[in-house]
């Protein structure tokens, strides 16, 4: 009975156009990362602490000292699209670890058995990160609503802050594949993550802006890849002067594509141990 099923099954797989074969595939991917995420949602329950205490206490003090200028808006509400950023860089440059986790369990070397193209496993990998993010991102939100901080709360402002989350992680998940695909012990990802990730939030837009930011700050700020996603999600969430949603959003897809077709490339250093 189970053969005879399964053979219209198989046909269909056979004929499906290569192009939905191969998003199906990396559809396949992210849900298993949703059902992982599902079945143990502490980690994101304790990820959710560091950010609080940023909006919190950090946020609160250096809005009644008026120290960083902000034009129009408070700065607990200059300072959240920052700790959104920083949240989904955070959440997603350890990603390297589940990663090479996964090799030394074998997992990796099954999926690869599959008629899963290698190329999409990584782009799944890389939009699995992006699940994590958005969890993030509805606990920031949530905790600004509570705070009483004013930001854009209109259909479009938070659907492109949902883009942004998602083109976001994808970025810092690929980074951080490539970095393990180099590194390649959960040891090293560890501390190269730990290296890796203060210089990025300092030297963003993401404390202050660039306009209060020495010459060589500006310079690195740049160049900082988390930038142009401060940037984005504040143009998103908050009434600034400037802003350069497009242009942010073209770099983040850019580099995304960028790092997918590095770890396409060094997808056998993953898998070798």
């Amino acid at each position: 009975m189970s053969s005879v099923t399964a053979a219209p099954q198989n046909d269909s797989v056979k004929k499906r156009n290569p192009i939905i074969q191969y998003f199906f595939h990396v559809w396949t991917i992210v849900e298993l990362e949703a059902r992982k995420v599902r079945k143990d949602p502490t980690d994101l329950l304790m990820r959710g602490i560091q950010p609080a205490l940023w909006l919190l206490v950090f946020g609160q003090a250096f809005s009644h000292i008026r120290a960083i200028p902000t034009g129009h808006v408070s700065y607990q509400a200059f300072l959240t699209p920052g700790i959104l950023a920083q949240s989904i860089t955070f959440i997603s440059i350890f990603y390297g670890i589940a990663i090479i986790w996964e090799r030394d369990m074998g997992l990796l070397q099954k999926i690869v058995s599959t008629p899963i193209r290698r190329s999409s496993l990584i782009l799944g990998k890389m939009l699995s990160a992006s699940l994590r993010a958005l969890f993030q991102a509805a606990v920031i939100m949530i905790l600004a609503i509570v705070l009483g901080i004013h930001l854009n709360w209109s259909f479009i402002s938070i659907a492109g802050v949902l883009f942004t989350v998602v083109l976001g992680g994808t970025f810092f998940s690929g980074m951080s594949m490539f970095i393990a695909a180099l590194v390649r012990t959960r040891e090293r990802m560890m501390g190269f993550g730990q290296l890796i990730t203060m210089p990025l939030f300092f030297s963003s837009n993401a404390l202050y802006p660039r306009s209060i930011m020495p010459t060589w700050l500006k310079v690195l700020a740049t160049v900082n890849p988390m930038s142009y996603l401060v940037d984005a999600l504040r143009g998103l969430l908050i009434s600034v002067s400037e802003v350069h949603l497009f242009m942010d959003w073209f770099v983040l897809f850019a580099a995304s594509v960028v790092m997918w077709l590095l770890n396409k490339a060094l997808f056998f250093r993953i898998l070798s141990v």
